[in-house]
C-alpha cells in the first residue's frame, strides 16, 4: 500500500489539539459564541485551521488580505492578529447580524482598525475593487457560498499579487466530494472546482486535510 494521510480519529484529533493549538482566549469566547448558534455554527473554522492561516499570514510577510465570508469573525481575527500595525483586511459578507458579533471581538482584540468590512454582495464587491485599482491583496480566504467558488477564485487571482495566495475553505465538503452518492448542487460546485484549480495554470496548487479541507493555491 502506497503511503497516504493518516485517518483522523477522535484521540488522534485531541493529540493534534493539545500539542499544537494554542489559541488566544480571545479566539476561544469567540469561538464558544458562535457554537451557541445552533446549526450556522458548522460555518466556522476549525481552531487548528486558524492557527494555520495565522502563520501562512507570517510566512508570506502579508500585509493586504481579502476575506470572501466573514460569519462571526474568527477567521479575520486569527488572520489580522498576525498582520503587522499597519495591514489590511477587508472582509466581504451578507449579514450585519452575524459580523457585528466579530467586531465586538476585533475592537477588544484591538485590531479593528486593522479590518475593513464591506457588506453586501461580494462579486459585487470584489468588482468594485477591480475597478478601482486597489492595491494587491498578498492573500485571499474564500469561504462562501460554494456554487460561486470559481467566481470569487477568479476575482481574486486578478486581485491577489503574483507569489500571493488564495485559501479555500470546505473543499472536502464533510467527504461528500468522494462519495458518488452524494450528488447535492454545493458537492457538484466543490468538485468542479478543485478539479479546476489542479488544471488552472496560473496556480501552484495543494489541498490540505485540515479543517473541512482548505485548498492552498499560490498565484505564479
Amino acid at each position: 500500500m502506497s503511503p497516504r494521510t493518516i485517518t483522523m480519529t477522535e484521540p488522534l484529533h485531541r493529540y493534534l489539539l493539545e500539542a499544537s493549538l494554542a489559541e488566544a482566549p480571545l479566539l476561544t469566547r469567540l469561538r464558544a459564541e458562535t457554537e451557541a448558534l445552533g446549526d450556522a455554527a458548522r460555518m466556522q473554522i476549525s481552531p487548528e485551521q486558524g492557527q494555520f492561516m495565522a502563520l501562512l499570514v507570517r510566512l508570506i510577510g502579508a500585509r493586504r488580505i481579502l476575506e470572501i465570508g466573514t460569519f462571526t469573525g474568527y477567521s479575520a481575527l486569527a488572520m489580522a492578529s498576525a498582520l503587522p500595525a499597519d495591514g489590511r483586511l477587508v472582509a466581504c459578507d451578507r449579514s450585519a447580524e452575524w459580523t457585528a458579533i466579530g467586531q465586538r471581538y476585533w475592537a477588544e482584540a484591538g485590531v479593528a482598525d486593522r479590518i475593513d468590512l464591506a457588506l453586501g454582495d461580494a462579486l459585487e464587491t470584489l468588482d468594485g475593487l477591480a475597478a478601482a485599482g486597489t492595491a494587491p491583496f498578498d492573500l485571499a480566504f474564500i469561504d462562501a457560498d460554494k456554487g460561486n467558488y470559481q467566481a470569487y477564485f477568479e476575482r481574486c487571482l486578478a486581485l491577489v499579487r503574483p507569489g500571493g495566495l488564495i485559501l479555500a475553505d470546505n473543499v472536502l465538503w464533510g467527504g461528500r466530494v468522494a462519495d458518488p452518492a452524494e450528488d447535492g448542487e454545493d458537492t457538484r460546485a466543490i468538485r468542479a472546482f478543485n478539479a479546476a484549480v489542479k488544471a488552472d495554470t496560473r496556480v501552484d496548487a495543494s489541498l490540505v486535510p485540515i479543517g473541512d479541507g482548505l485548498m492552498l493555491a499560490r498565484k505564479r
